[in-house]
């Protein structure tokens, strides 16, 4: 079983950026970070194949969001920049399990459930 550490989160308003991080036990060929906020269906938000260094983004996050690892620490780090009120959800570290390997890129499952405990992210208006 590996073991995610998540930290980062909390609440900011319209326009500001959070950073979150999440720490694995083990090697993960696919790393990122799924979200789902209430009432609405789990999303892939962002993700990075670990191999290549090849990155998925949600259309919703493109250009404000920003996915980073420290590979000699097994960590990933999500730089959220320019949020939103709707980027309010509760944020869940993912690993290898939870995407879909195609040429070189990890493509989030949203059927799947993430491993983490997950961090809250609020932003207001």
């Amino acid at each position: 079983q590996v073991e995610l550490v998540e930290s980062g989160g909390g609440s900011v308003q319209a326009g500001g950026s959070l950073r979150l991080s999440c720490r694995a036990s083990a090697y993960s060929k696919c790393m990122g970070w799924f979200r789902q906020a209430p009432g609405k269906q789990r999303e892939g938000v962002a993700a990075i194949y670990i191999g290549g260094g090849n990155t998925y983004y949600a259309d919703s996050v493109k250009g404000r969001f920003i996915i980073s690892l420290d590979n000699a620490k097994n960590t990933v780090h999500l730089q959220m920049n320019s949020l939103k009120p709707e980027d309010t959800a509760k944020y869940y570290c993912a690993l290898e399990p939870n995407f879909i390997i195609f040429g070189g890129d990890c493509h989030p499952n949203p059927a799947s459930v993430p491993a983490g405990q997950g961090t809250v992210v609020n932003v207001s208006s």
